[in-house]
């Protein structure tokens, strides 16, 4: 009776470590409680059945578990949840006839992000720290690294 316990120990560690790889990743309860059963397998086969039986046990989970990663890896199992498809988007930059300089004016409201309408392009901007309304007059400070900086165009025909 004392083996069988031992042996549902072991098989529920299995169930609850094939849970936390396939269904719940991660250091979850799953993996902790399929650790703790393991080490309880071992420790009651230890304590309570004997020397003997307590280093089969160890044996058997130390050799099954390893030979269980060993299976995995090399296994298709991977290869059939790893991601396979290629990213084959782009950021959009901004038209090269944009400039520092130019004005516009925004399409939609730029807490900090937005769009806005500049030489009959509509872009994506960045205010410079400004919250910008929509309809707002906008003049491009600089292009950086692919993204356009503008902040409201303080000129007195804008107003």
């Amino acid at each position: 009776m004392e083996i069988l316990f031992v042996i549902l120990l072991i098989v529920a560690a299995i169930i609850l470590c094939v849970v936390e790889v396939f269904l719940l990743p991660g250091t979850t309860v799953a993996g902790i409680m399929g650790g703790l059963c393991l080490l309880f397998a071992n420790y009651y086969a230890f304590a309570n059945i004997g020397t003997g039986a307590g280093i089969a046990t160890l044996v058997v989970t130390v050799g099954g578990g390893t030979g269980a990663i060993v299976w995995f890896m090399r296994s298709k199992t991977l290869d059939r949840m790893a991601l396979k498809e290629n990213l084959t988007g782009n950021v959009s930059r901004p038209p090269h006839a944009i400039r520092p300089g130019d004005k516009g004016i925004t399409t939609t409201r730029l807490a900090l992000i937005g769009y806005a309408n500049i030489g009959g392009h509509v872009v994506e901007v960045k205010s410079t720290g400004e919250l910008l309304n929509e309809r707002t007059p906008i003049v491009v400070v600089r292009s950086d690294n692919g993204s356009l900086l503008v902040e409201r165009d303080k000129t007195p025909q804008a107003q």
